[in-house]
């Protein structure tokens, strides 16, 4: 994506399922959990770039002795700076403190069996310390103590807030991730008591019943109470201080979730390929937690996966596919070429299958899979129309059947992001001058006004990087034509699930498409709609109002009128933006069908919610967050 566009966090959780000396004798180190999470945050670290943090828990610590520890770190090098820290525990020790795995856990922080490590990029708020997860909610009682960290975003926060208060709570802020740890907590406790005083009634002492808590307690039970009226999408992570574990995945699959297990750890995390590379394992041994399921890790190291609620559609999020995900996951790899393949038909009638004047290229770095499959796929059909020419052609036309022959796909790379600028310069002209230039062009390979430039991007939101810098570049260069392919559809609707996309006046495609009822007279029909998402913009409605709208226009006609707007007034050539179709881009996302951004089809009630609230905010001219 050219454009920077905030959205999940990235969560690893680590049980080791050994005493910390096993590893110290196998591996040689009594670290070898915390340099596990180290290296899985590192390669999950495309989904974080405003902190992290880390929470450590020991098992079976005597009385008197700290059993949790956490660190957590913002600003540049926020990784490095975190771990940094966490090892300078270890400084001074000497070699053999450093080898006595049972002196390490009794004296030293984080040297425990279950390490929580946590990635966060900020869709709201502030960007302070407080905001970085793991939470932590201490108490006197191990099994009370409740470390929480996730991938979420909530439609709902208001109404679970409240309900905090009807409990009788005073919660320190209004935050998702407050309210949730809040009201876990809440259900933590009461499972707790419950089980006190059952073994009470049953003349158990207090230290006893301690221990029975441990084997008695119902995870599964706390989750469903805390989740029953959850609206968004989520993973959540937690650690209870007694030493279970557990991750809870939303109902329809919308954040991912990855585990493996052998007989030395359970591992889970955002992102497959991090576990993968951290453990060297294969593909098809690692297991996607289930939708509307919660993955329990037991202090026993009993792993357990049971429903807590009704498992809806699955709709897990197609952007993890197209852009946000590390893409080199397998499956992920193979959907972003399919999604470049299905532009090539289209791509290719629009420049009426010159492949003599047309050049292919790509928008650095994420969309180069996308280029890759679209190459693949124009050269497929330029085999299959070479074949089809060879074999109809007489033999006397030898001299044509060699330049037939000679055809190829023009691939170059013409579009490279140069090293980021950093501008200290007052004057707004010259510096947005500056930041124009953060692309630069490879000069040379396109003849003047005869070529036609074709670039793929992962997506375009909101277009003002391609208008002011790419666009502008590009036609440095002189061509006939430049042709922008989105292998994402357009992007019409705001998330509420984790991606920062909630006000709609800053989408291309819905601009292109007020611009076009406005041209047309149809300022009613907005008026129209307005009052009907103004209505139900606190309701839980089955209908997306805004829809109607977009039902004026072709998906050609929208995109038409984005490459106008997206065309800058010195542009000597002709601009022309080609996104990819909805049904395409299910297609090659086939267990990823979650398109509300394009489709208007939101997978909870809390969507639709959060889709009028935006387009209230959009007519009262509101430039605030829907949710």
């Amino acid at each position: 994506m050219s454009e920077n566009i905030q959205h999940e966090c990235g969560i690893v959780l680590i049980r080791l399922r050994k005493p910390l000396s096993y590893y110290q004798e196998k591996y040689g180190t009594a670290l070898y959990g915390l340099s596990k999470l180290q290296l899985m945050m590192q390669k999950q670290r495309n989904r974080g770039q405003d902190g992290a943090g880390i929470a450590v828990i020991k098992h079976d610590m005597p009385p008197g002795y700290r059993y949790i520890s956490r660190k957590r770190a913002i600003g540049a090098n926020y990784l490095q700076k975190l771990f940094k820290t966490v090892y300078k525990s270890f400084d001074t020790l000497t070699d053999e403190q450093m080898q006595d795995a049972e002196w390490l856990k009794l004296n030293k922080p984080y040297t425990g069996e279950l390490l929580l490590g946590h990635l966060r990029y900020g869709t709201h708020g502030l960007n302070n310390i407080e905001s970085c997860h793991p939470f932590l909610r201490k108490n006197n009682w191990m099994n009370r103590s409740l470390v929480l960290a996730g991938n979420f975003n909530l439609t709902n926060v208001d109404t679970l807030f409240q309900e905090l208060l009807d409990l009788g709570q005073f919660p320190k802020e209004r935050s998702e991730a407050v309210t949730m740890l809040e009201k876990m907590g809440h259900f933590l406790d009461d499972e707790v008591q419950r089980l006190f005083n059952w073994f009470k009634s049953d003349g158990y002492s207090n230290q006893e019943i301690n221990e029975l808590i441990v084997k008695n307690i119902d995870i599964q039970r706390i989750v469903t109470r805390t989740c029953k009226r959850f609206d968004g999408g989520y993973v959540m992570t937690g650690m209870i201080g007694h030493g279970d574990a557990f991750v809870i995945r939303d109902p329809n699959g919308i954040r991912p979730a990855f585990y493996y297990e052998n007989d030395e750890i359970v591992v889970v995390a955002s992102e497959r390929p991090a576990i993968q590379t951290a453990f060297d394992i294969l593909h098809h041994d690692i297991k996607e937690v289930q939708p509307g399921h919660v993955l329990t890790i037991r202090k026993d190291g009993r792993i357990e996966e049971h429903a807590f609620q009704g498992r809806g559609e699955k709709q897990s999020c197609s952007f993890e596919r197209i852009y946000f995900s590390r893409g080199n996951d397998r499956d992920i790899y193979r959907e972003r070429k399919a999604l470049g393949a299905a532009l090539a038909p289209r791509v290719l009638e629009e420049v009426d299958f010159d492949f003599d004047r047309t050049v292919f290229s790509f928008i650095p770095n994420t969309a180069e899979t996308a280029h890759i499959g679209l190459i693949e796929e124009c050269q497929r059909i330029l085999d299959k129309r070479r074949k089809a020419t060879i074999l109809s052609s007489e033999p006397s036309q030898n001299g044509k059947l060699d330049a037939v022959w000679d055809q190829k796909v023009r691939v170059e790379k013409l579009v490279v992001k140069d090293a980021k600028m950093r501008t200290f310069i007052a004057d707004e002209l010259v510096r947005n001058t500056l930041v124009s230039h953060v692309y630069d062009v490879t000069y040379g390979l396109i003849e003047n006004e005869k070529d036609t430039i074709v670039l793929i991007d992962d997506s375009i939101v909101r277009g003002t990087t391609l208008r002011d810098s790419i666009v502008e570049m590009v036609a440095r260069l002189r061509p006939r034509k430049i042709i922008i392919l989105s292998s994402a559809p357009q992007i019409r609707y705001p998330d509420c699930y984790g991606i920062d996309m909630s006000i709609m006046s800053r989408f291309v495609a819905f601009q292109a498409m007020i611009s076009l009822l406005q041209e047309r007279n149809q300022e009613d029909l907005l008026e129209e709609v307005y009052a009907d998402c103004k209505r139900d913009q606190d309701e839980e409605v089955k209908v997306n109002h805004v829809k109607r709208l977009y039902d004026q226009f072709t998906d050609e006609e929208i995109s038409d009128r984005i490459s106008s707007m997206l065309s800058p007034d010195s542009l000597e050539c002709e601009l022309k933006i080609i996104y990819q179709k909805v049904d395409a881009l299910n297609e090659a996302c086939p267990d990823h069908l979650g398109d509300w951004y394009f489709s208007g089809n939101y997978p909870t009630p809390g969507g639709n919610k959060v889709v009028h609230r935006a387009f209230v905010n959009y007519m009262e001219k509101r430039e605030v967050r829907a949710y």
